[in-house]
């Protein structure tokens, strides 16, 4: 049997007398990680600091993966007695992404004077490690402070005054995450000599005992050799050169049909900065050398070095040209079978994660719960359609175009294939965004950008003609003559049902009756045509005309026209166009956790009707409040309780919220908030152990209201002020006074007569948002005006009052959207004229006109530009010209 150098025996800072007699007598050392290699030690600085996982030959054993944190407290993992910067000010720290131990940064290599190291993500190779076990050690890692519960005595760990003390109060494993209290009662009585169970995620985790690091082959051979190795090398090269090529190290896996391990591939540019934080949460949930950064050089080495891992799951993190990407490479290395791939939405459009029920977007929920998923998703199949586009030799030479091109930027698309006004929208932010990426650092400034091109390309009629230039035979029928009539500015060759951020162009289910059902493995692209009225009324609920269904298209272009491939523009020469199947992708759908089962296997059955009280939380307590849960609870403000099946999911539950405030509740009152609900609100899941989290409304039908809530189940309302920032209400954690905007209803005493106009006029004027709701329910009109004839909401606009804006858009009758003061003012122009962005999408979105005029014939746009607020003016131009079409999609309907 092997036997460990002393200096292999991970030790622990010398304050802590305690831990360190529990883990002499426990036999602890003999779980300590197996000695590197001679020569693999390192004292070099950019050894010690990496931030990646090293896959080079010379990569030290349990190295650890340093992220810059910002963790307050004067501890250091080291402990005094090593701590080189405990008499340094501002000094930067580092945390371990994969244990989580945090250190000065001078303090780094100290870690190597108490022998302390990384939980080990290899083993090595080679005659001295042939009799080393094959199973997982524990790594055991000594904690300041630890969430849950002694694994042996069942009682929490003691960390209130801790944050900043130097005591050690927890023992726990880095790999399966069990913690012991660190005194010798709790931690000597466990199964020491156990293997490590990899935690509650060992399905999906490749154990460190799968990888081996391999050993250069010698250069000098016997010449008896040299024979055999001339014939390996030329089958070798059959195999290609990526089979013959050597590597540091290799993978030799033991399969269990229990196992689904998975490799994570994260694009860091996706999603702003959710991309960095993702692999940090990964890397200390799995084992680092099965999580890859792909701005390190794209998935192709590791889905090589993986290939024959059986059971293999994929979790592809970023947008859907991430995803792509991907299913691009496995293409080209043909895995047999092929791995499923599931998608955890980082970009921004995230169509195909929509698609397989994966979401628009990543908010805020666990990966605990993302690995749940992954594991226990549904594998599928989705279409792949090649594209091949050859130069059409019948256009003349007046229709060449010098900034076209005869080649498409993909040559296969999993979403869809488009051409007309939207790819040229699509072509114009590219190319300004390519010119000058530094006017495109803002989201808003980004939608701003393709508003103002879309209304430009409207105006100049660039898409008008488009169906005067193209032909389109589908499955032999020639669909020309019906798109000719129909004169569309787009067409899509839709292969999945979302498209544009989650519309749904062919219609929601059961409204296409002279077609078979929408799917994206039945082998049939969905041909779809735009006019500029119908792709307006897309992002309300529209769709377009639906054209055909068929296995093969051939479109063939008489001039340049604009094209994207899933999202990928270009300005394409006269060509011919085949679309045609290339194959089908296997994708991981998330599904259903479970039937309508009970929350906790010694509960009850579920009842066939639930009452559940439904409580409120604001966007600014969510992120204030760091989603503790505890805190949340007592910031939350009581919306009422609704009746609901035992088996109902957050679909059906959303409906029964929403009808809380147009009818009475069971005790026959209305429901006592202080606002209504915003239509951006959503499920907030209270059963995780420490914190909240959101639930995407495009999940909602994939969870049961007993999976994220008991008695009780909250949501979040992100155009709430919550009670933390009202400046005239206490803190959460204060006793609320029975106030108008406390969650108990106060009864109105003494107000046997309507208040005054003027004292609305007061209350809209000091921003008294609390007032002005009590004055309203006491009888107050929110139509009353001024000597000047400006009304409440004039008053709110100009002392730039969201919360008292949102409140009377919401109460006040809607002849207050367009009423005009003396000077012929509407609250839009006043709201343009001060560049309030936000107050004017408020007032635009509840139907205010953009036509109107004032004393000076100026329109809110005008006002805007004369402001000099030129992404303001471009937002209200848009808007003026979607109410433009509706107005004619109406009279035409008249």
């Amino acid at each position: 049997m092997w036997r460990y150098r002393s200096w292999d025996v991970p030790q622990i800072p010398a304050e802590a007398p305690q831990a360190q007699k529990a883990i002499t007598k426990s036999g602890l050392q003999h779980l300590a990680p197996p000695p590197p290699t001679p020569g693999a030690l390192c004292g070099e600085a950019e050894r010690q600091i990496r931030s990646t996982v090293d896959w080079s030959e010379s990569a030290t054993y349990g190295e650890h993966i340093w992220f810059e944190t910002n963790v307050s407290g004067d501890f250091c993992y080291v402990g005094e007695q090593y701590c080189v910067a405990k008499m340094l000010k501002s000094v930067s720290r580092r945390k371990c992404a994969a244990c989580k131990i945090v250190v000065h940064t001078p303090c780094i290599e100290q870690l190597e004077k108490i022998n302390f190291r990384c939980k080990p993500s290899f083993r090595e190779s080679g005659s001295r490690n042939v009799r080393e076990p094959t199973f997982v050690r524990h790594h055991w890692v000594h904690r300041r402070r630890q969430d849950g519960k002694c694994r042996h005595c069942g009682k929490g760990f003691q960390q209130k005054f801790t944050f900043h003390s130097k005591e050690i109060v927890a023992i726990s494993c880095s790999w399966c995450k069990q913690a012991y209290h660190s005194k010798v009662s709790c931690f000597m009585l466990q199964q020491i000599e156990e293997p490590c169970s990899l935690g509650v995620h060992a399905a999906v985790v490749i154990p460190p005992t799968w990888i081996l690091r391999a050993r250069r082959p010698q250069n000098t051979l016997k010449a008896s050799k040299k024979k055999k190795r001339a014939s390996f090398k030329r089958k070798s090269s059959k195999k290609g050169p990526e089979e013959g090529r050597w590597r540091p190290f290799i993978i030799r896996p033991t399969p269990s049909p229990l196992m689904k391990p998975l490799l994570v591939f994260v694009n860091p540019k996706s999603g702003g900065n959710q991309g960095a934080k993702i692999i940090q949460s990964f890397l200390w949930y799995l084992n680092p050398r099965q999580v890859f950064d792909l701005s390190q050089g794209g998935p192709k080495e590791a889905l090589e070095m993986y290939r024959k891992v059986h059971n293999l799951r994929i979790l592809a993190c970023g947008g859907d040209g991430t995803v792509g990407w991907i299913l691009s490479t496995l293409d080209q290395l043909r895995l047999k079978p092929p791995p499923p791939v599931a998608i955890l939405p980082l970009g921004t459009g995230n169509d195909l994660a929509r698609t397989l029920n994966w979401g628009g977007g990543y908010t805020d929920e666990p990966v605990s719960k993302i690995l749940s998923h992954v594991e226990e998703g549904n594998v599928v199949q989705l279409d792949r359609w090649d594209l091949r586009a050859e130069p059409n030799p019948e256009a003349g030479p007046e229709e060449r175009d010098e900034g076209a091109t005869d080649r498409l930027p993909l040559d296969v698309f999993n979403n869809y294939f488009s051409l007309g006004f939207d790819a040229h929208v699509t072509l114009e932010f590219h190319e300004s965004r390519e010119a000058n990426p530094e006017k495109f650092n803002s989201r808003f400034r980004n939608k701003m950008f393709y508003a103002g091109t879309a209304f430009s390309d409207f105006l100049m009629g660039s898409s008008k003609d488009l169906a005067k230039h193209i032909r389109v035979v589908c499955d032999g029928v020639d669909l020309t003559p019906k798109i000719q009539d129909l004169k569309p500015q787009c067409i899509v060759f839709l292969n999945i049902p979302r498209y544009c951020a989650g519309t749904m162009p062919w219609g929601h289910p059961g409204e296409h009756h002279d077609f078979e059902p929408q799917r994206h493995d039945d082998g049939y692209l969905e041909v779809i045509g735009f006019t500029m009225t119908s792709l307006a009324a897309l992002q309300v609920g529209g769709h377009g005309e639906r054209l055909t269904q068929c296995r093969e298209v051939l479109l063939t272009t008489a001039k340049a026209i604009p094209v994207q491939v899933d999202g990928e523009p270009c300005k394409l020469a006269a060509s011919r166009i085949r679309i045609a199947l290339r194959n089908q992708a296997t994708m991981v759908q998330k599904a259903k956790r479970r039937s309508a089962t009970p929350l906790h296997s010694d509960q009850q059955p579920v009842p066939e009707q639930l009452r559940i009280q439904v409580s409120r939380v604001s966007m600014h307590d969510y992120e204030a409040l760091h989603y503790d849960k505890e805190q949340l609870k007592e910031a939350s403000v009581p919306l009422g309780t609704v009746v609901v099946p035992g088996d109902s999911d957050l679909e059906l539950c959303r409906a029964h919220i929403e009808r809380l405030q147009q009818e009475p509740d069971g005790a026959g009152a209305k429901s006592p908030t202080c606002q209504k609900l915003s239509s951006k609100w959503c499920f907030l899941d209270a059963t995780t152990a420490s914190r909240f989290y959101r639930i995407d409304r495009a999940q909602e039908h994939l969870n049961y209201v007993t999976e994220i809530a008991q008695d009780e189940i909250y949501i979040l309302d992100p155009e709430l002020l919550g009670a933390s920032a009202r400046p005239d209400l206490p803190t959460p954690t204060s006793p609320l006074p029975n106030s108008p905007c406390s969650p108990t209803p106060r009864s109105l005493q003494g107000d046997s007569a309507p208040p005054q106009g003027e004292e609305l006029i007061e209350a809209a004027k000091r921003n008294d948002f609390c007032k002005l709701q009590e004055l309203h329910r006491a009888g107050g009109d929110l139509m009353h005006r001024d000597e000047r004839s400006r009304t409440l909401l004039h008053h709110a606009v100009s002392t730039g009052s969201k919360e008292v804006v949102r409140y009377l858009l919401d109460h006040a009758p809607p002849d207050i959207l367009d009423a005009v003061e003396e000077n012929g003012e509407t609250c839009l122009h006043q709201a343009a004229a001060l560049g309030q962005r936000t107050i004017c999408h408020y007032i635009v979105e509840a139907g205010a006109s953009l036509m109107k005029t004032d004393q000076q014939g100026d329109t809110p746009r005008q006002r805007a530009e004369k402001a000099q607020d030129t992404e303001l003016a471009a937002y209200l131009e848009n808007r003026q010209h979607y109410q433009m079409i509706q107005r004619e999609d109406q009279e035409t309907a008249v």
